[in-house]
């Protein structure tokens, strides 16, 4: 058993061992869809094969749909290279539900894979030809925060995006660089319509996205190496949209213990590959059950009907209130808490910290006490529901291989949108107080000793991928455990950044709580687990 086309050929194997098959006729989906494509998605990872690609699986079985997606990897070539192509972009899904039930559906939605190189002529020149195609509708990303940026930690714009503002849309080397380039081929071709639509989990991505392409388009225009109306193309708001959106599906990477359950079912080939820019991506995606995802309904060249596969399509305002109860207060700012901890305290998987009852305690209180007093009631989603469903079934998944290694990643970038928005929330409002926010701080003083990279019991570990570790580490370098500090004066510098947090801590007057929590955590080995017994159980 193989997940490829030949291997798929006898369907009864697969369909006796519990697999869900595509039920349509792949070959005509696929020659409709390279005739007249009308989703193309950027970023090729865990997310997309597990959520939007199985959306539009499940459509295309129902007959909603008659074509399926086109994607195309700009980071890592090789997930194309050596997962897409050689199992002929089909991909196994294995949902873990928080019951023990294990559902594997074959997903092959994907009919085309392409590499985003402006350098591979056959390659570049095929998506060209499908942003001239009137039928594309829009094209959506997963790329993460960092792919939108356009400048280094330093606030210095990145040598690529440089060279490619000055050289123009011809072969651009930046990700957004090409993609800006994609749009305006699909401008000169008839200043045709579509959505660009953000699908990270990242606050007002649909902005984020706008930010970045329209920098290249002022850059281009401003420079004579494009025509001088496809800014007005791209900023008008008519003919190209950048609808907000907010999802949430937790897809870990792929777990050993879910390939032993494919391996005695008779798969093969399923071993993982771990490219040269360290992306880990194997023939399956494990995923819990539970997903959202909610857009701003903007498609200025129309969109199917996706909301047949569960999509919420709604007002941007309302998107706002979805993202901020669930990026800013339900569940994102509960993962990082339990994900700086969790590293302390040695734990590897998510699902075993909630039967920690101080770390259990801790995102309670963080979700129920301090966050949801503002959080606005979106009204397609109910807020206390939502977080009873993370810390009671989601996050305790014990089916869930997650870690606090993977979702520590990029802390840094995280902290000022998963509670900045709430502090900034209780310093504007009249009845609140920041200075009622005990646990939040704990959290920040919990991440500058993570920063330490040593564990609650001495030992040192390794520190998640972050863009800022090497500007922050250094101020924490003279810092051990047991030793007197003075952390005003070894923190000042990053309390003050607001980037970081949100807000400048020292002028909200929460730089010596942040201080006096973080003098605590280093007092000896073990400190980690004694403050956190003092402080979520007062």
């Amino acid at each position: 058993m193989k997940i490829t086309a030949e291997g798929l050929k006898n369907r009864k194997v697969w369909e006796e061992k519990g697999y869900r098959l595509p039920l349509f006729d792949r070959d005509t989906v696929k020659k409709a869809t390279a005739e007249h494509p009308f989703w193309i998605h950027f970023g090729a990872g865990n997310i997309f094969r597990a959520f939007q690609a199985n959306v539009v699986q499940n459509l295309l079985n129902q007959g909603v749909l008659d074509r399926g997606l086109i994607v195309a990897e700009g980071f890592d070539y090789e997930i194309i290279e050596k997962m897409n192509r050689p199992h002929d972009d089909y991909s196994l899904l294995v949902t873990l539900k928080s019951d023990g039930s294990v559902e594997k559906t074959v997903v092959g939605s994907v009919m085309e894979s392409h590499i985003l190189d402006s350098g591979n002529t056959a390659e570049y020149q095929r998506l060209k030809e499908i942003f001239r195609k009137d039928s594309l509708q829009m094209a959506t990303f997963t790329i993460t925060e960092k792919g939108y940026s356009l400048v280094n930690g330093k606030g210095e714009t990145l040598p690529a995006v440089e060279a490619d503002f000055a050289a123009g849309p011809k072969a651009p080397m930046s990700y957004i660089g090409k993609v800006a380039s994609l749009l305006y081929t699909r401008y000169l071709s008839g200043e045709k319509p579509i959505a660009m639509v953000s699908m990270d989990n990242c606050s007002h991505n649909g902005d984020k996205l706008y930010a970045a392409i329209s920098a290249f388009a002022e850059k281009w225009c401003g420079n004579q190496k494009a025509d001088s109306g496809f800014l007005s193309y791209i900023q008008s708001g008519e003919k190209v949209t950048f609808p907000w959106t907010m999802i949430d599906k937790i897809t870990p990477r792929p777990d050993a213990s879910v390939m032993e359950i494919l391996r005695c079912d008779g798969l093969e080939e399923l071993e993982p590959v771990v490219t040269s820019r360290n992306t880990y991506v194997a023939p399956f995606v494990n995923a819990e059950e539970c997903e959202y995802l909610v857009i701003e309904d903007s498609f200025p060249n129309g969109r199917p009907a996706l909301e047949k596969g569960g999509l919420i399509f709604t007002q941007r305002e309302t998107v706002d209130k979805v993202e901020k109860m669930k990026v800013c207060t339900c569940l994102n700012p509960l993962h990082t808490a339990l994900a700086v901890f969790g590293c302390l305290l040695g734990y590897k998987k998510i699902s075993e910290e909630m039967k920690d009852p101080e770390l259990k305690k801790l995102v309670e209180i963080i979700g129920y006490q301090e966050g949801l007093p503002v959080v606005v009631n979106p009204g397609i989603l109910d807020p206390v529901e939502f977080i009873g469903t993370v810390l009671n079934v989601r996050i305790p998944n014990p089916f869930m291989p997650d870690t606090p290694q993977r979702i520590a990643t990029d802390t840094s970038q995280k902290l000022s949108v998963r509670y900045g928005e709430t502090i900034k929330a209780y310093a504007a409002a009249p009845e609140l107080n920041v200075k009622d926010l005990k646990l939040i701080p704990l959290v920040f003083a919990g991440w500058l000793r993570y920063l330490m990279a040593v564990g609650d019991d001495g030992t040192p570990f390794e520190l998640s991928p972050d863009p800022r570790l090497d500007a922050l580490c250094p101020c924490l370098s003279g810092v051990r455990l047991g030793a007197d500090c003075d952390a005003e004066k070894i923190l000042e510098p990053i309390l003050k950044d607001s980037s970081i947090w949100g807000a400048d801590l020292t002028e909200i007057g929460m730089d010596s709580v942040v201080c006096g929590y973080f003098r605590e955590l280093i007092a000896a080995p073990g400190a980690v687990r004694a403050t956190l017994k003092k402080y979520v159980n007062p």
